[in-house]
């Protein structure tokens, strides 16, 4: 048995620490049936989880080499014009037109070299995931995964490799809370007091999820990119994944607009509920 070792209870007194009375301690909570098993995942399920934290780290590399390169623009007093459009073809020779001068120019192209080696390097891994997935052992989640609006095959598989076996959780509450997106609490006798949420265990499904949740305060609706997507899928998984798009729209604009709570807020809220239909869709028969 492996146990999480953040939830191995230990009295506060107690400040000696020896291997022989750790060992009696932790004998003593196996014996009362205290310790909380963590689940080991297997060779095939641990390479695929490595392959998309790779590829988590190669994108944030990548969020970071563009904003260095967007500041060094920015001391020169460059500014791009249509700022919502960036990293389009358009704005790539926008950027190779730019003569700085000097040093400041020899940055400039490092930083661009830098920018597209890392972007062929996304793209390679990306290839890799979507090859690899038909035969892995989350073959299955993910199309399941995929029939939610918001969640396509990169997605689908970080979800799938991070959270592993969907049936270890008998409830929904279950994972919301292994992801961390339920409220911290700090209640004392009758007093209840909630606070931001704990974001606890694993962080990549976490944004996921946030970023999907984005998609749900449009119109509910069955676009055909979606409809290639749940090609295939049970009636009843097409069914669950409608039934997604009403509640959490009408929670996002209930929230957003009638209580009036910050979109980033809300946001947190809709990806909770999100992860609870991933859990649905992923038991579903």
């Amino acid at each position: 048995m492996v146990a999480a070792p953040g939830k191995i209870e230990r009295p506060a007194q107690d400040k000696l620490k020896t291997d022989q009375r750790d060992a009696e301690r932790v004998l003593r909570l196996l014996m009362i049936d205290a310790l909380h098993p963590v689940r080991v995942p297997s060779v095939e399920e641990e390479a695929l989880r490595d392959l998309v934290r790779a590829r988590e780290d190669v994108r944030g590399d990548l969020m970071r080499a563009r904003q260095r390169l967007s500041k060094l623009l920015l001391r020169h007093g460059i500014l791009y014009e249509d700022a919502a459009s960036t990293w389009t073809q358009r704005h790539r020779a926008w950027l190779r037109s730019q003569e700085l001068g000097g040093g400041a120019q020899s940055t400039l192209l490092d930083y661009l070299g830098a920018i597209d080696t890392l972007e062929l390097r996304r793209d390679q891994l990306e290839r890799t995931i979507t090859e690899l997935v038909p035969g892995s052992p989350c073959a299955h989640t993910v199309a399941r995964l995929r029939c939610l609006r918001g969640i396509d095959t990169l997605s689908a598989v970080g979800l799938a490799a991070e959270i592993g076996d969907f049936d270890r959780f008998p409830r929904p509450g279950r994972l919301m809370s292994y992801l961390g997106l339920v409220p911290s609490e700090n209640s004392s006798g009758e007093s209840r007091r909630q606070g931001p949420i704990t974001k606890t265990g694993p962080r990549h499904p976490r944004r996921l999820l946030v970023e999907a949740a984005w998609h749900y305060h449009k119109t509910p609706a069955r676009g055909l990119t979606l409809q290639r997507r749940q090609e295939g899928q049970p009636a009843n998984v097409i069914a669950i994944s409608w039934q997604a798009q009403r509640r959490l729209y009408n929670l996002w604009h209930r929230l957003a607009d009638e209580r009036g709570k910050r979109r980033t807020i809300v946001a947190v809220a809709v990806a909770r509920e999100l992860a609870g239909f991933c859990w649905a869709l992923a038991r579903a028969d």
